[in-house]
């Protein structure tokens, strides 16, 4: 074929691809059929922007041109659709949005969307998990479309307090609680005693980490290690449960709020994190909740995205939902109006191979077509198919205080175990969505040659299809096994005490 040809030939295909979608776009999007074509046939460039590409991994299956970019290029330069620009000066990162904000004004990653945009025509559209009010600033002087709640909305929806009060009104009840300012530990036990929640108790801060902004108090003793952080302060004020904690995402659209699946965290395993309660991973499984309690669940955290809807959020958002296991009663736990860690595991689902991932329906409202969706059918569809889905993932940090300097790393890709019992590389992957045999899994290293170990460093994440923890809460023996191959391909050699020390340690992953 003559290259006239081959030019006159992708002409041809592309003219009938717009036809089609200005087809699409003149009666609406009526089916998800028609979701997932739309969305295959896409030339609206959209972005995921991180530390690296781990929350969306996968996602440019679905949509064309999608892409990532990110500050850690796990892949080394072959994925075909993750960007890494040079490294330039600049601050040190304090946290997710430092990194995100840096991307954004970084001279490689200007030129590279505004390229994208004036190859397609199209506004691009950016996502991230974690934003401020300096990233809004920064699109909107790009000209590029943040497809995210606002800030000061996200921010207000970030509170404990406000998530409990929203799901008080829309029928979604917290673990029996009281929201007050305490100024004493008598005041405490009057306000307690009035409002029957016994003396075991929990209190959460309103804004915060979890692991850092919850006090458990049951004594006066108790009281007296945590009264410079809660005094003066308004606080949610819990009755202690036993019980068990699941992490589900959900999309609020137009049409009403789209629940995924429910999983069970790990925290604090040593293998994996140094920090006690720290979060180190997810299983999705069916034991993750009863049918009864999985229904219960669904139901709630609907309730609530439909309230947040009243609000003006729309969008991508992640609820804990805590079982009480003495009484089997369900409650809301926290709200992150945002993609988060397990965002990784929901977008990999049957439910979402049966329709489309999760993400697919927030990006339906961010970009200008109609669309019709029957959300009862979907999400009485994925509550079934809930029954069939085994994944876990593993957040893997090292635990060591000394600074080492990396000489070798795993690369990324799919690793199995030999006849011997030994972790072998197996294959490149670009992720972990192709994975089938029980015996693989899919590693995104994060932090690779030339980078720097040092106490809570990243060193990536590991996906397979197994459980990875037992219901009494223990990493299972395969766990431990895969834990140990990945950390024995680091190699690396500690500083010199007169060496300059590494800056901008920090991957910012949940």
């Amino acid at each position: 074929m003559t290259d006239s040809a081959a030019t006159d030939n992708a002409a041809t295909e592309s003219a009938a691809t717009e036809s089609y979608r200005h087809s699409l776009a003149g009666h609406g999007l009526r089916n998800l059929s028609e979701i997932r074509t739309f969305f295959r046939t896409n030339e609206t460039p959209v972005f995921f922007v991180g530390a690296t590409a781990f929350n969306l991994l996968g996602i440019d299956r679905w949509v064309r041109n999608f892409s990532f970019i990110v500050f850690y290029d796990s892949w080394d330069g072959f994925h075909p659709r993750a960007f890494a620009p040079p490294p330039i000066e600049h601050e040190e990162f304090t946290s997710g949005e430092d990194i995100n904000n840096y991307l954004l004004t970084h001279p490689a990653v200007i030129r590279h969307i505004n390229g994208a945009a004036e190859a397609s025509g199209e506004r691009p559209k950016i996502a991230m998990v974690f934003f401020n009010e300096e990233t809004e600033r920064l699109c909107w002087e790009q000209g590029w479309d943040l497809i995210l709640p606002p800030y000061e909305l996200r921010n207000r929806l970030d509170s404990k307090l406000e998530t409990t009060r929203l799901g008080n009104e829309a029928g979604a009840p917290s673990v029996p609680n009281v929201m007050a300012t305490v100024e004493s530990y008598a005041d405490l036990q009057r306000q307690c005693a009035a409002a029957r929640l016994g003396d075991d108790l929990v209190i959460q801060a309103a804004y915060g980490d979890s692991g850092k902004t919850t006090f458990f108090i049951a004594s006066e003793s108790d009281w007296n290690k945590y009264a410079t952080e809660i005094v003066g302060e308004e606080v949610k004020i819990m009755k202690r449960i036993n019980n068990k904690a699941v992490a589900v995402e959900a999309v609020n659209t137009k049409h009403g709020t789209i629940v995924g699946p429910f999983m069970t965290d790990l925290t604090g395993f040593p293998e994996l994190t140094p920090y006690r309660g720290g979060w180190c991973g997810d299983d999705l499984s069916p034991d993750s909740l009863t049918t009864s309690q999985r229904t219960r669940a669904l139901e709630h955290v609907r309730r609530l995205g439909d309230r947040l809807r009243q609000e003006g959020y729309k969008g991508y958002f992640e609820v804990d939902v805590l079982v009480d296991t003495d009484t089997d009663e369900v409650y809301l736990g926290e709200l992150n109006p945002r993609f988060s860690g397990v965002t990784s595991m929901t977008n990999v689902t049957a439910g979402a191979y049966a329709d489309v991932p999760l993400f697919l329906f927030h990006l339906l409202d961010h970009i200008d077509i109609d669309y019709d969706l029957d959300v009862d059918e979907i999400n009485a569809r994925w509550l079934e198919l809930a029954a069939i889905d085994d994944w876990s993932q593993l957040i893997m940090k090292t635990s060591d205080p000394t600074i080492r300097f990396i000489t070798d790393a795993p690369s990324t890709g799919v690793y199995a175990f030999d006849p011997d019992g030994v972790l072998q590389y197996r294959r490149p992957g670009l992720d972990w969505h192709s994975l089938a045999d029980s015996n693989e899994a899919f590693f995104l290293r994060v932090y690779g040659k030339g980078d720097y170990l040092f106490k809570g460093a990243d060193l990536g994440i590991l996906v397979t299809k197994n459980r990875m923890q037992t219901e009494d809460k223990t990493l299972t023996p395969l766990a431990r096994e895969f834990i140990t191959g990945i950390s024995e391909r680091y190699a690396a050699t500690p500083l010199a005490e007169t060496a300059p020390q590494p800056a901008n340690l920090l991957a910012y992953l949940k």
